[in-house]
C-alpha cells in the first residue's frame, strides 16, 4: 500500500522517514513468500484542489511521484487508485475482492497509523478477516499506530 516514489522512492519527499531500503526488502520477501490468490497495489493520489497546490508533498495523477517504486516487485496488474486513506473507498478494488471470492487480506506498506490502518478498518467493515504484517509497515505516526491497532485488535484484526 502507497509503495510511491513519493513516499519511498530514491527521491521521495523529505516529509516521509520510512528506512525505505529495508521496508522494501521486508515488502518484497512478503510478496515472494506468499501464496496469495491475489497480490494488490494501491497508489494514494492527490486531485490538483487549491488546497493540495499549497502542499509540500505534491502526487498527482500520471505523475512521477505517484508510481510504485522500481524495487517493489510487482506480480500483477492489480493496481487501484484511491484519493483518501481506505483503499475500500475505491469500488473497483471491492468489486475484484468479491469476483475472485477473497475472504481475508493481509495488508502491508505505509502508513501504519494512517492509510494502512484506515484501510485494515475498511476491510474489516466490508467483512474481510484482515491481518497486518508488522515487519513491513513502515510508521512515522506512531501514536495513531497504537491507538488503531488496539480497534483493530478488538475488531478481530490478527498481526503477524
Amino acid at each position: 500500500m502507497d509503495l510511491q516514489n513519493v513516499c519511498v522512492g530514491q527521491t521521495h519527499a523529505s516529509f516521509f522517514k520510512y528506512g525505505e531500503k529495508e521496508l522494501l526488502e521486508k515488502v518484497n520477501q512478503v510478496i515472494d513468500n506468499s501464496d496469495a490468490d491475489l497480490i494488490v497495489y494501491i497508489q494514494q493520489v492527490m486531485k490538483k484542489t487549491f488546497l493540495n497546490r499549497l502542499s509540500p508533498i505534491k502526487a498527482y495523477e500520471d505523475s512521477f511521484e505517484v508510481e510504485l517504486v522500481k524495487e517493489l516487485h510487482v506480480v500483477s496488474d492489480y493496481v487501484f487508485k484511491k484519493y483518501v486513506g481506505n483503499a475500500f473507498s475505491n469500488p473497483d478494488l471491492c468489486k475484484l475482492l468479491k469476483e475472485h471470492e477473497i475472504e481475508s487480506i493481509e495488508l502491508v506498506g505505509v502508513d501504519g497509523g494512517g492509510c494502512v490502518a484506515l484501510t485494515a478498518l475498511g476491510a474489516i467493515e466490508c467483512g474481510y478477516k484482515v491481518t497486518l504484517i508488522e515487519d513491513a509497515i513502515g510508521t512515522m505516526l506512531v501514536k495513531k499506530k497504537l491507538k488503531y491497532n488496539n480497534k483493530l485488535r478488538a475488531l478481530g484484526a490478527t498481526f503477524a
